[in-house]
């Protein structure tokens, strides 16, 4: 397992953990402000939100790379089943294929799907796996002809009314096996899978080449919203190092993207404050 107490090139920042994800959140700096504050710090890239790029994807991506900072990744793709989805498959798939596109622009080889949960009018979510399977599939060839991506990202069951249908690790698999593409694969959260026993064993047995992204923060065992209340690394009940260790296991020897929603803590802090924290409890938690 790679060492970073003394080292972290391989850090980098989804600017979530600035409150950059969600509007009248966070200290509302520039993508120019993050990337220069990213660079002084040594990070080794960035990923960001859609909702940060507007028009400039192409330029935020050039600034990026001129700072020596690699593109992570973007955040996200639209929901793709559930309560949560735009009303009809059409407007879904164009906003997908919008999102892989913006992907293209900025330079980011990775688009995280945030999948949405069970569809209105079926139980379960199995249904909703194979819609889901069917979305992405449909959209896989034109993500690789722009050379992007799509990793499938588990969530924890507590979110699983509405923002997702795939769970586990072994579940973003499956999904992945139906698909059938080579540009598919998952993306492994903590914030997500620090329960799950079986992770290690998973993606020992099925993850070798297929693991995109390494997302960092900490469940905290006091939290308070399920959704925006992450706790900063070091600070809540997951073991990071044996987690690490399960992902690089698997092979994955990439960027490792520290992302905390917190509304009423991390993002209320200076923003200086929080990338100077996050670096610190990289080299000693991580």
């Amino acid at each position: 397992m790679r060492d970073f107490s003394q080292n972290h090139a391989a850090l980098a920042l989804n600017t979530a953990s600035l409150g950059h994800n969600l509007e009248g959140f966070g200290a509302g700096w520039s993508p120019e402000q993050v990337i220069d504050a990213c660079a002084a710090r040594g990070y080794g890239g960035i990923t960001f939100w859609r909702r940060e790029l507007g028009e400039r994807a192409f330029d935020i991506g050039v600034r990026t790379r001129a700072a020596g900072l690699q593109i992570a990744g973007l955040c996200r793709t639209p929901f793709l089943t559930g309560p949560l989805a735009l009303p009809s498959d059409a407007e879904i798939m164009d906003d997908f294929h919008r999102s892989i596109d913006e992907a293209a622009e900025l330079g980011a080889e990775v688009l995280t799907i945030v999948t949405g949960g069970p569809e209105p009018g079926t139980k379960g979510v199995l249904d909703s796996q194979k819609l889901l399977a069917d979305r992405v599939a449909r959209a896989a060839d034109y993500a690789a002809e722009r050379n992007v991506n799509l990793a499938l990202e588990p969530l924890s069951p507590a979110t699983a009314g509405n923002r997702t249908c795939i769970m586990t690790a072994a579940d973003a698999l499956n999904v992945c096996d139906a698909v059938g593409a080579a540009n598919v694969g998952v993306a492994i959260d903590v914030y997500h899978v620090w329960w799950d026993t079986t992770l290690a064993a998973t993606l020992a047995k099925r993850g070798k080449g297929r693991i995109l992204g390494y997302h960092l923060c900490d469940w905290l065992a006091d939290t308070t919203d399920v959704l925006l209340d992450r706790g900063m690394m070091g600070d809540g009940v997951a073991d990071l190092k044996a987690l690490r260790a399960a992902v690089e296991s698997a092979g994955y020897n990439g960027l490792c993207e520290v992302e905390i929603f917190s509304a009423n803590n991390w993002w209320q802090r200076a923003p200086e404050d929080v990338l100077d924290t996050i670096v610190e409890r990289f080299r000693s938690c991580c």
